[in-house]
């Protein structure tokens, strides 16, 4: 495939949309990367708040919904999930010819002007839509309330699923991601891993005498299997992070257990360089850190599911551990103090992972949406058999017309 020319020479050619820019995580990274990329690009959410805000995103650039005037929206933000279909179908969008649509829950519902063409940026179809139980039993306290909510989720679900005829073309942030598309929309869609940035970070000689996690602290990220084999085990552990779930993982922690709260980006680098291991104790649909600790030639010990399947070279990157409980983690723990590993090897795992390559293999979906979608449908791209960039098997992508 020939290089792609710049997509916005001619403006407005792109769209960014996105749930919403309140909680920086990996999600958000992803669109940072993108609004950086593409500078002329508006970028349409639900609301934006926040101290962590991003630099990118205090931008005029940033169409917010009328939820953004919500009085206590950035409290509580997920309670009022009813809200957000109604908020993006009032959202306009200026015409373009491709709309990037970073997606975990509502930015679907955006309308679709005539003649823009819509890439869903899929980081996993609604988990509260299609997997509600743990979803409602962590973020809804109140049995009464969790289940009303409970007996809306077919209408949201039926809902979900017509947005997701709208979208002209899927990406999937991994083929964990890709399977769920299929089998809760019924569509193809290709694979291209999130951007992490791998330049940030540089292999040290120096280990010191503790094991990282860096994340936020809610439930569904499971740090308490951590906490407790640490506890019981006695070795270090920090943790970087904060969120609704750390008195709880306080409450349960031993004097082994040391937790920093939120962290500068330099704090964080240094810890990544300088621990032993990190570990990933819980199911994610990517899973950013752990690339990031191979990126500083550190080992990552996880739990057998989800993204770190494809990020985790069983050993020659890290370690697995198959149940999810301590004593699995424990063990886990000790199998990787016993093995030798080799910090160059795991950097270059990493360097699989770098926001050159996302980037690179986006422009490219973008620029042949851009060039074949007129006639009506897009041919088969070129693609790797790595797994950097991979089609649904049985997958024809095509564009209709608008």
């Amino acid at each position: 495939m020939n290089a792609p020319t710049n997509l916005l020479d001619s403006s407005p050619r792109l769209a960014l949309v996105h749930d919403f820019l309140i909680q920086m995580g990996g999600a958000e990274k992803v669109v940072e990367v993108m609004a950086d990329a593409f500078p002329e690009a508006s970028v349409y959410t639900s609301a934006t708040f926040g101290e962590n805000l991003f630099p990118v995103f205090r931008s005029p650039r940033v169409r917010n919904s009328w939820m953004q005037q919500l009085p206590g929206m950035k409290k509580f933000h997920k309670k009022l999930f009813f809200l957000y279909p109604l908020a993006f179908k009032f959202l306009r969008m200026v015409p373009s010819e491709i709309a990037w649509i970073s997606s975990s829950s509502f930015s679907k519902w955006i309308p679709k002007p005539a003649g823009t063409k819509f890439v869903c940026y899929c980081h996993t179809p609604p988990r509260f839509f299609w997997n509600p139980d743990e979803y409602l039993e962590n973020e809804i306290r109140n049995p009464f309330l969790r289940g009303f909510v409970r007996r809306l989720m077919p209408l949201f679900r039926a809902s979900d699923l017509r947005q997701s005829r709208k979208v002209d073309l899927f990406i999937a942030n991994s083929r964990n991601v890709q399977k769920r598309i299929r089998e809760n929309y019924g569509r193809g869609s290709i694979v291209v891993y999130p951007p992490v940035d791998v330049e940030r970070f540089q292999v040290s000689e120096r280990v010191d005498d503790f094991y990282l996690i860096v994340s936020r602290l809610v439930a569904y990220k499971h740090i308490d299997r951590a906490v407790r084999a640490f506890t019981g085990s006695g070795k270090k552990l920090v943790i970087i992070g904060d969120g609704p779930d750390r008195a709880r993982l306080e409450s349960i922690a031993g004097p082994s257990v040391t937790f920093l709260g939120r962290a500068p980006d330099e704090t964080v680098t240094e810890m990544m360089a300088t621990c032993r291991a990190y570990i990933f104790p819980g199911s994610e649909d990517f899973g950013i850190t752990p690339v990031e600790a191979q990126a500083c030639g550190k080992p990552v010990i996880a739990y057998r599911d989800g993204g770190a399947l494809e990020t985790v070279i069983e050993g020659e990157t890290g370690v697995f551990f198959d149940h999810p409980e301590p004593a699995s983690l424990t063990e886990a723990v000790e199998k990787f103090e016993a093995a030798v590993w080799n910090p160059e090897v795991i950097r270059q795992n990493a360097e699989r992972f770098s926001t050159a390559r996302f980037l690179r293999e986006t422009r490219e979906i973008l620029e042949s949406m851009r060039e074949q979608g007129r006639q009506g449908q897009i041919s088969d791209l070129i693609l790797s058999d790595s797994g950097e960039m991979n089609v649904d098997s049985g997958m024809r992508i095509s564009c209709p017309v608008s």
